[in-house]
């Protein structure tokens, strides 16, 4: 056999080989060099991880975001009567919210990306196999998480925008790309859908390496807000009965002593606290230019408490400051007022008083309370006023909260108790909202009291009402700036959704 043959036979013999390789698919089918989804959800870690990822994601609620122009804190804070500044901020004059405004679009596409990523999870803990989940009740504790965690959106999204899309499983296919708008209290009837179920599921507390995680008292705490909110705006009875029932299901939590216990890095996730988020610090760096999603080391994790304290990431914006009207609500001894503002400058001391900041001096580990149980006290106290119940303990509740403000060092006789034996619901009724606006200010609630009793013709909110008590150029219109407007972002690739009215 010649040479050139022998190269001809080897020649033939290779691609013959090699076709018949071809044909293999288990010499092409070829793992890849990450992780896919189909490998993911194999085991407890892998799943508590994702549940960790929904958590993450209320960081873009709080963090700095690049600039004080961006950072959507404005959105809890600023709105409502205890809180103003000296600039043209959308958030106080109303007049000035469009569908473009960035901050709007970003706080909305935050809480869709939060219920996405619930979505995900209870897909997947549906559809788990057996053996996965080893350790007792986790998979329960999983499911109450992401429930928990989509039912707080869905009460931002109700509070803030009203009528946008109710989403409820996991977008595969593109006719699932455009969902309608709601309508009434849908948004809110599944906040507290979710919130009722959560509390059926979750654990009574964690362990000390998991502090601050969801909990029955975080369920049963929202799902009594959210009833009351949704009693309050639907005028239905049987909310505030429901509301006084989750709330009678809290339990081991109390008042602390400090009343500015509730506001300081050393002291969070107390006794008091029923929910907070848990601002931390990125291993590598904290950088407050970058999301939490950006890399494993660095990106943002903090919270931006600037707009208090006049940080100098503010750039020479205005500092948020306590309104007149709250500085004047206050009785002169009561222990809360200089914890809660500077009487002389009206510069407000929540938060920023016993602060710690992180690398780049910009972003804080002091965690927002979201729930404490001085708010659920006076809001069962608003529930039991309002479904005809027994009014000495309405005013207990009330008092239970002052008594804790003037017991602290040193105590004092201020404020006093509210008197046992008044009678007049509408006198107490006032007690409770001026009760909430001392409490509670500065801490993202007043905006969603405000507008829930204007709602229920309670109180009467307009230009006259606002701009006696801020130093805003106030435009404001009822009912149009009730609710934000839906962004332009959704409005321009859903067809289905429908602008709220005004805007």
């Amino acid at each position: 056999m010649n040479s050139l043959l022998s190269k001809k036979i080897f020649f033939v013999l290779v691609i013959s080989i090699a076709g018949t390789m071809a044909c293999d698919k288990k010499n092409i089918d070829i793992p890849p060099n990450f992780v896919t989804e189909d490998a993911y959800f194999s085991n407890e870690t892998e799943f508590t991880r994702a549940v960790l990822g929904i958590y993450a994601k209320q960081t873009d609620f709080f963090w700095y975001n690049g600039g004080q122009n961006n950072g959507t804190m404005p959105v809890f804070i600023l709105p409502g009567d205890d809180i103003t500044c000296s600039d043209q901020e959308e958030f106080e004059q109303f007049g000035q919210l469009q569908p473009s405004s960035g901050r709007v679009t970003y706080f909305y596409r935050t809480c869709y990306q939060m219920i996405a990523r619930a979505n995900v999870v209870l897909e997947k803990i549906g559809d788990v196999k057996d053996g996965v989940y080893t350790t007792p009740n986790l998979k329960n504790y999983h499911k109450g998480e992401a429930l928990f965690l989509r039912g707080l959106a869905y009460f931002f999204l109700a509070n803030y925008f009203g009528t946008s899309p109710l989403v409820l499983k996991r977008v595969t296919t593109t006719d699932q790309l455009t969902p309608p708008s709601t309508s009434g209290t849908e948004l809110l009837d599944q906040s507290i859908k979710d919130f009722n179920e959560a509390a059926s599921l979750l654990p009574a507390s964690w362990d000390a390496a998991n502090r601050g995680r969801a909990t029955a008292n975080s369920a049963n705490g929202f799902l009594g807000k959210a009833l009351v909110f949704r009693g309050t705006i639907a005028n239905a009875q049987a909310d505030y009965t429901a509301a006084i029932a989750a709330f009678n299901k809290i339990t081991g939590v109390s008042l602390v002593a400090k009343f500015d216990d509730n506001f300081a890095f050393d002291t969070e996730n107390n006794n008091e606290s029923l929910f907070e988020f848990q601002a931390s610090q990125a291993f590598a760096f904290d950088n407050v230019w970058l999301d939490n999603d950006f890399d494993n080391a660095v990106g943002n994790l903090s919270c931006y408490w600037g707009y208090y304290d006049n940080n100098f990431a503010l750039f020479g914006k205005s500092r948020f400051v306590a309104t007149e009207k709250l500085r004047s609500a206050f009785e002169a001894n009561d222990p809360r007022l200089p914890l809660t503002l500077d009487p002389t400058n009206r510069n407000f001391r929540k938060y920023v008083s016993r602060n710690k900041l992180n690398q780049p001096g910009v972003g804080s580990v002091n965690n927002p309370r979201l729930l404490r149980y001085a708010d659920v006290l006076l809001l069962k106290a608003e529930a039991i006023l309002q479904s005809g119940g027994s009014k000495a303990e309405a005013i207990g509740l009330i008092n239970q909260v002052r008594a804790r403000a003037r017991a602290m060092v040193p105590a004092g006789t201020s404020p006093a108790d509210r008197p046992a034996n008044e009678s007049d619901a509408n006198t107490i009724f006032n007690w409770i909202t001026t009760e909430r606006l001392l409490e509670l200010s500065g801490e993202g609630h007043r905006w969603l009291d405000l507008r829930r009793w204007h709602i229920a013709q309670k109180i009467t909110l307009n230009n006259a009402f606002f701009s006696s008590n801020t130093n805003a150029t106030m435009s404001f219109q009822a009912p149009k700036h009730l609710l934000f407007p839906i962004p332009n972002a959704e409005i321009d690739i859903n067809p289905n959704v429908k602008q709220n009215p005004g805007y």
